[in-house]
């Protein structure tokens, strides 16, 4: 599936350096911030106007606030608003910081930046360090304090990035999703740049503010207050910073109408709004914060730690006597993502989590695997045509991956190589058990073993799940992340699941000369020796239930270790090999089924028009069950899947803002198969 065009190329900023060290844009010619002092501006204008000190030392315990800003540009603005957050407001409440940014600058451009507020240096060294590899417009979800602020750097055009956070561009809908409590209206002076004062920013601004959002601008040019206007705010002038006169703080102050849905019907061929079958209008706002887990592999295990963090109680349910015990449960899995030259939503899903996911893991390496790195050969004709289209894309993107030749490639393995490849640096091996170990390791999670669901039902409070082997447990939301075993259930059994078995094989050390410096993937992977063995595989045996181990699957492990690394050339026999049999859980487009788990009788009655056209004017929102999601269907890419879908997940539970744009949000939605079907006429 494509993605809807957005910005064509990606352009970083191009920056002159004047002599006191600060930077400024060459391509619209003005500053970064104030020549007299950017970071007392800072706070000054947007700050100070947005009255932040004073409503967050009110905020409550768990409670999240939301500022939202136009030019990321320093990242000096987020940095302020972030040491002034971990100062006054309380210690479990959640800062959210949007920012949008067209022209992103370097890492060494960022730090040289930043390297002027020494004060920040504390908090700044994170962000550099964090700070993603751009390679097109998208979103980066940057993770800091433990989860306690986060910020969704938006690379694209101001009002395009925003767009993408609605729930909807359905003029019934689209005011419905999350909210901003206070923005930073910052960027380049209109003077220099007034393509982003246009009016489709002021339309996204009023559809993301509800009343009592603030505003603050550092310009009181007439474009910025009409703007503001006409968003729906109350505008002040107050003294600017410095030498500046005027600024412009604002409030917001309209009250949202209800719309009438016989205003949107459209009997043509094709309706110009998209059709609303994410919108769930009778979503469960839940006063008591406890979730119920099915599930202790990577999914469930990394939405336990997702919610927890958000002040949850989480109760894992795991039906074995220990975590990570089915296809999470490999020994060494590996953190690698398909790379992709096209512009389509599974590359761009790819991306944004394997980015999300070397965050993630970076403090964790030493605790849970090695950050060895992972080398993909180009070991067939098609694997060498994909690496070169991927060399244009990534040129400027050798902190994530590089392109190397069969001599380089050697050097890094540690084993003569007969092929080039791609090797991502910062990647490597982890062992999910240890890492699940980890995640669970939360005041606010407990994990209840042998613990088989057998039934899901609602009840008038929530949820009661039913077990052969325990008394049954209640809660208000749900969380199915069990895999396969989610078609065990009647409210999740019309996902098209599939099944697919995988063997590895455990190859002794001591019966080759060789050894590994990084996991190396071919037809499958080998990952560095650990306690003795090299673990390699996976084999992928569709419509194959066998649980055992087969000899003739550990010879296909063998025979591709030899056809792609000869030199490794390990003395064993077939016959006599240890190894682990695993199912992954995977969908019909390799992507996750992330979020609300969908009524499946009411969706097809109301969206029955779609058996006849894909665009007909259907206005009614979509019925989802209340409190009952899925994060399940990662394939063998559950590493680098799982961090990324589970904050997608607690996100839209605690109607937050998004980790991705809204078109990779319904690409994951579980009722995409329901509406799918029907544009088909196969319901």
């Amino acid at each position: 599936m494509k993605l809807s065009p957005s910005n064509p190329s990606l352009e970083l900023a191009t920056l002159e350096w004047d002599a006191e060290g600060q930077p400024l844009s060459s391509t619209f010619g003005d500053i970064y911030f104030s020549k007299a002092n950017g970071l007392e501006e800072t706070r000054h204008v947007f700050l100070k106007h947005n009255h932040l000190s004073e409503r967050w030392a009110a905020l409550t315990q768990n409670e999240s606030f939301t500022i939202a800003e136009t030019g990321f540009g320093s990242g000096l603005n987020f940095l302020a608003a972030w040491d002034l957050w971990i100062k006054v407001a309380p210690a479990t409440a959640q800062l959210h910081f949007i920012s949008v940014e067209k022209f992103p600058l370097r890492k060494d451009d960022l730090q040289r930046a930043l390297a002027l507020w020494q004060e920040l240096k504390h908090i700044a060294d994170e962000l550099i360090a964090a700070y993603p590899v751009f390679v097109s417009t998208g979103f980066h979800r940057l993770n800091f304090n433990n989860g306690r602020i986060k910020l969704t750097l938006i690379i694209d055009d101001a009002a395009q990035g925003f767009a993408k956070l609605l729930a909807t561009t359905h003029p019934l809908y689209c005011a419905t999703g999350i909210k901003v409590d206070a923005w930073f209206l910052d960027g380049f002076a209109p003077s220099k740049n007034p393509q982003m004062w246009s009016t489709d920013l002021f339309s996204c601004v009023r559809n993301l503010s509800k009343p009592g959002t603030t505003a603050a601008t550092f310009s009181a040019a007439a474009i910025v207050k009409n703007g503001l206007k006409s968003a729906g705010f109350a505008i002040q002038k107050v003294a600017g910073f410095g030498r500046k006169r005027e600024m412009v703080k604002a409030e917001f102050t309209e009250e949202f109408l209800p719309l009438d849905p016989a205003d949107f019907t459209y009997r043509g061929s094709f309706s110009p709004y998209p059709v609303p079958w994410t919108i769930d209008t009778q979503k469960l706002r839940v006063n008591e914060k406890h979730v119920l887990i099915i599930g202790g592999g990577l999914a469930g295990c990394h939405t336990a730690r997702a919610l927890a963090e958000r002040g949850w109680k989480v109760n894992i349910l795991e039906k074995h006597s220990a975590l990570a015990q089915e296809g999470s449960g490999n020994p060494q899995g590996v953190l690698y993502a398909k790379l992709s030259p096209m512009e389509e939503v599974q590359a761009a899903f790819n991306l944004a989590s394997l980015q999300y996911a070397l965050n993630f893991y970076r403090p964790l390496w030493s605790e849970i695997g090695d950050d060895c790195g992972v080398l993909q050969l180009a070991h067939k004709p098609s694997e060498v045509d994909l690496q070169m289209l991927l060399r244009e894309k990534f040129a400027q993107a050798e902190e994530l991956v590089r392109f190397v030749d069969q001599d380089e490639a050697s050097k890094i393995a540690g084993i003569a190589l007969t092929q080039s490849g791609i090797f991502f640096p910062k990647a490597g091996w982890i062992d999910p058990r240890r890492l699940c170990a980890h995640l669970v390791d939360h005041p606010n999670i407990d994990v209840t073993y042998d613990f088989a669901v057998d039934s899901i039902t609602r009840t008038e409070h929530g949820w009661t799940l039913s077990s052969p082997t325990g008394e049954p447990l209640n809660a208000p939301a749900v969380v199915i992340a069990n895999a396969k075993d989610a078609a065990n259930f009647s409210l999740s059994d019309h996902l098209p699941l599939k099944k697919i078995r995988g063997q590895v094989t455990y190859v002794p050390a001591n019966s080759t000369g060789a050894s590994l410096n990084t996991v190396v993937c071919a037809e499958g992977y080998i990952s560095p020796a650990q306690q003795g063995i090299f673990c390699t595989g996976a084999t992928f045996n569709l419509k194959d239930d066998e649980t055992a181990l087969r000899v003739s699957d550990h010879q296909t492990n063998l025979d591709n270790l030899h056809e792609h690394l000869p030199a490794f050339d390990a003395k064993v026999d077939a016959n006599e090999l240890q190894g682990r049999v695993a199912f992954r859980c995977s969908l019909p487009d390799y992507l996750p089924a992330v979020g609300p788990l969908p009524i499946v009788d009411k969706m097809v009655a109301d969206f029955a028009p779609l058996r006849k056209n894909a665009r007909a004017g259907v206005t009614c929102g979509g019925s989802y069950w209340p409190g009952l999601y899925i994060n399940l269907g990662h394939g063998a890419r559950g590493l680098a899947y799982t961090p990324l879908c589970a904050e997608l997940l607690a996100s839209h539970i605690c109607e937050e803002p998004a980790p991705l744009p809204r078109e990779l949000v319904n690409a994951l939605h579980p009722a995409r198969f329901v509406i799918r079907d029907l544009t088909r006429n196969k319901r």
